[in-house]
């Protein structure tokens, strides 16, 4: 993978950069467009990472369309598809990589993992102290660890002028940012944004485990979202009563569990007291057993 993106650039040409775990939907393909239009050689990866999951989340739940996903991958001109088996990212203790095998709807490098069993260890990590233990970070301890070192991974292996993310995943955003900034990575993080159904909800891979009754209910977290954005636009400006609000409409559908609803400064991820514009307003919920998140940027100025 390295030595292909290398002739890439070599030859003069721009490299964007598309990370994923994979199950794909029009939010990822929106971003690999996005790639695309700013960028001469496109490329992507595929890895359900099991360091970002805890020893209680859906690491095997969590779905997996391998064939599918390189089929639209294909179809959007991805030049370059990396697909690394959980192996070869996470060496074993004396330090071989393992099967080489492609990975695939359950991981063949490592079946356990996939099965949610077993964790990787290493002893080196990336670790973006602060924003790390904030909003996801604060309900998902280690989460972010986790995606900032496999980022990391995944950044050396493909070395890409400009990488895409998606402004669902703003706290992820957050992190990647500061870590691209204080270990002088050189890459442009690239955030895109959310691409929603009609209906309004936020496009998740996760969604697909809802049913039908499941998914109507999970649209209280844009209704939540857009309360505090009418609010903020008649002049509220107090983040408190902002929140209030926003939690409010979550109450309101009562078989979905908040887990956050929080308003705070994009880039640090620190809560704010009053609103002057381009605050994050983040919501985070159970529907079911499915954890969804959602937010929205309230207008500067």
């Amino acid at each position: 993978m390295r030595s292909a993106c290398r002739a890439a650039r070599y030859a003069g040409k721009r490299l964007g950069f598309v990370p994923t775990m994979g199950a794909l939907h029009e939010g990822h393909l929106s971003l690999v467009r996005a790639a695309r239009a700013a960028c001469a050689i496109v490329t992507a990866s595929i890895f359900v990472n099991p360091t970002q999951f805890g020893p209680n989340e859906d690491l095997a739940k969590y779905p997996r369309s391998f064939e599918r996903d390189c089929e639209l991958l294909e179809r959007e001109g991805v030049e370059l598809l990396f697909a690394p088996a959980v192996g070869e990212m996470y060496p074993t203790a004396d330090g071989s990589a393992g099967p080489m095998q492609d990975q695939n709807l359950a991981d063949r490098a490592c079946p356990e993992l996939a099965e949610g069993s077993v964790r990787p260890t290493q002893n080196t990590w990336v670790t973006v102290e602060g924003l790390s233990d904030r909003l996801d970070g604060r309900s998902r301890p280690g989460h972010f660890r986790g995606v900032a070192t496999v980022v990391a991974k995944l950044f050396h292996a493909v070395e890409p002028d400009a990488a895409f993310f998606g402004q669902k995943d703003a706290a992820q955003v957050a992190v990647i940012r500061r870590m691209v900034r204080d270990l002088n990575l050189a890459v442009k993080i690239v955030v895109c944004p959310i691409v929603r159904e009609a209906d309004g909800l936020a496009m998740s891979s996760r969604n697909a485990y809802l049913d039908a009754e499941q998914r109507r209910r999970a649209l209280v977290l844009h209704r939540s979202l857009l309360r505090v954005q009418e609010l903020a636009g008649a002049g509220e400006r107090d983040v408190a009563k902002l929140r209030v609000e926003g939690r409010e409409v979550i109450a309101g559908e009562s078989s979905v569990r908040l887990d956050y609803f929080e308003i705070v400064d994009p880039d640090t991820l620190e809560p704010v007291a009053d609103v002057a514009g381009g605050e994050l307003v983040a919501v985070a919920a159970f529907v079911g057993t499915m954890r969804l998140i959602d937010n929205i940027l309230l207008a500067s100025g």
